[in-house]
């Protein structure tokens, strides 16, 4: 392992989860409402990742997830290895608790399959006992259920298809004083013991919670191992716990960074002599803080790095990096040749947070400068088409973007920003760029982001000097997720049968002060 700061994945990876297959690392994560979704990232070291594939090309239910339901989706989700097969179990906080397949971490992964429906049943996590049978402890969701603060675990097939009791509760964190939200539970078996590792005090300002038993049913005892302290690291808690090749112990967890949602973390486990883990640096005999420099035996140090982000477009088929706002549509994109061509979605309301054909990917952590080349098609004179618009969008609770904007015959540069609280886009016209419905028009736009979010977008190639078209603008967070950077082309209204065959074409998106793919 090389020395290297945290957080080693600065960008919103929720709630991840890791097992190692040999001498690979393998981790899963929240993707909520965006399909496609359970990235599945690869490393040989836990600091360095490269994001192999998604596990699930669309959510289920199909229809449901036609429009963006944000908050909803793909939860916390497990991964774990069972008689030579990799199953992902993800909850589904409406409909219930999913499970896929695959021979191996990078896939196929086979469809999902509803294991216990409900709503409220959140963070699941399999377990194969030493005699065969399998379980399942998961938490809920006081917003759906009714009820929060309580691990339950019920048995399962142990190819994980079918529920062989009913769900009882096993630690209910109402009886521990001071334990608030309680959930996320990852279960383990280890030295004798069923561990349960669970975060506890929200996604903010919570903690990680170990409870440990001889007995799976318990009763548990637990301790409180990983907190805040006095560091910069808020809320260090809801991971996974590996080991490595040399039989040394790692907890890797995530930290709430509002606009740059749930970034990764890697902490170092020992056990000590009656078999507690004891993560991170010490508070004392029993708690730990996060570290800021993940130990390593080497001496050399490296600048941080994260799966690469620029993307040529020269293949048929997105890059696992890319991500929807609803299940996509075959016509919505068209890739390869150094393009992408995006078809011009309906946008009724002309509110962005409500288009599902947004594509997008994290707004990172460190300073990004982003630069892609839109191209907005001509049309012929009678067409009937309605408002066009394309550009580059930095999307969250509130949006900003730049791009070109079409109505009639006339061509205009334009931004526009929507405020959190508001139902109404504000777009700012900057220039008329032309007049003539059969002109083509392109326009390089660039966004650039500095360390606490804030947002600024440029156009060049339309003057001399590049045009500054909003500045200093701060960037917001999603529902559960990090503010994200896309690229979009929108109608307002469907005018005529076809006009999806219409498309604004955008060039190879540039990433630079990024990481590099290993």
């Amino acid at each position: 392992m090389e020395h290297r700061s945290n957080p080693v994945l600065d960008a919103d990876w929720p709630d991840p989860d890791v097992i190692r297959a040999g001498e690979d690392y393998w981790m899963i994560a929240s993707s909520f409402h965006r399909p496609p979704g359970l990235p599945v990232l690869r490393s040989r070291n836990l600091v360095d990742w490269e994001h192999v594939t998604n596990a699930l090309p669309a959510l289920v239910p199909t229809d449901h997830y036609s429009l963006p339901r944000r908050g909803s989706g793909v939860w916390a989700p497990s991964l774990r290895e069972h008689e030579g097969t990799f199953h992902i179990v993800y909850p589904d906080p409406d409909h219930g608790i999913f499970v896929l397949d695959a021979p191996h971490p990078a896939g196929p992964w086979s469809a999902p399959r509803l294991l216990l429906a409900g709503r409220g049943l959140i963070d699941p996590c399999p377990l194969w006992d030493e005699d065969g049978r399998a379980y399942l402890v998961h938490g809920w969701a006081r917003s759906r259920a009714g009820v929060k603060n309580r691990l339950s675990l019920l048995e399962v097939t142990p190819d994980l298809r079918e529920a062989l009791s009913p769900s009882r509760t096993l630690i209910d964190g109402a009886d521990l004083p001071g334990m608030l939200t309680l959930e996320g539970p990852k279960a383990y078996r280890k030295d004798g013991w069923y561990w349960i590792f669970a975060p506890a005090g929200g996604v903010a300002d919570g903690y990680q919670v170990v409870f440990r038993s001889r007995s799976l049913e318990g009763p548990y005892e637990h301790r409180i191992v990983l907190e805040q302290d006095s560091t910069e690291v808020n809320g260090p808690h809801q991971g996974a716990l590996v080991d490595d090749l040399h039989g040394r112990w790692w907890f890797v967890h995530f930290q709430d960074r509002g606009v740059f949602g749930r970034v990764t973390h890697v902490q170092p486990v020992r056990f000590d002599e009656d078999g507690w883990p004891h993560i991170g640096e010490s508070i004392d005999e029993v708690r730990g803080r996060p570290v800021a420099v993940v130990p390593t035996d080497s001496a050399e140090t490296r600048p941080y790095r994260e799966p690469l982000r620029s993307d040529p477009f020269t293949t048929a088929e997105l890059h696992p990096r890319w991500h929807w706002q609803a299940n996509p549509q075959p016509v919505w994109s068209r890739c390869g040749e150094g393009r992408l061509d995006l078809s011009f979605a309906p946008s009724a309301r002309g509110d962005l947070r409500d288009l599902g054909a947004v594509l997008a990917q994290q707004l990172p952590g460190k300073p990004s400068t982003w630069t892609v080349t839109l191209h907005l098609p001509p049309v012929a004179a009678d067409a009937p088409v309605g408002t066009e618009r394309a550009g580059l969008v930095v999307l969250g609770l509130s949006y900003a973007w730049a791009g070109l904007r079409r109505e009639g015959g006339r061509v205009e540069l334009v931004h526009g920003t929507m405020a959190a609280d508001e139902a109404d886009e504000v777009v700012e016209v900057h220039r008329l760029v032309a007049e003539d419905p059969s002109a083509e028009v392109s326009v390089r736009l660039r966004m650039d982001a500095d360390g606490a979010g804030r947002v600024r977008l440029t156009a060049e190639g339309l003057s001399a000097e590049p045009l500054v078209l909003l500045e200093d603008w701060q960037a917001t967070k999603g529902h559960w997720v990090g503010a994200e950077v896309g690229l979009f082309a929108a109608v307002d209204s469907m005018v005529h049968h076809g006009l999806t065959e219409r498309r604004a074409s955008f060039g190879a998106l540039t990433v630079d002060r990024e990481g590099t793919a290993i």
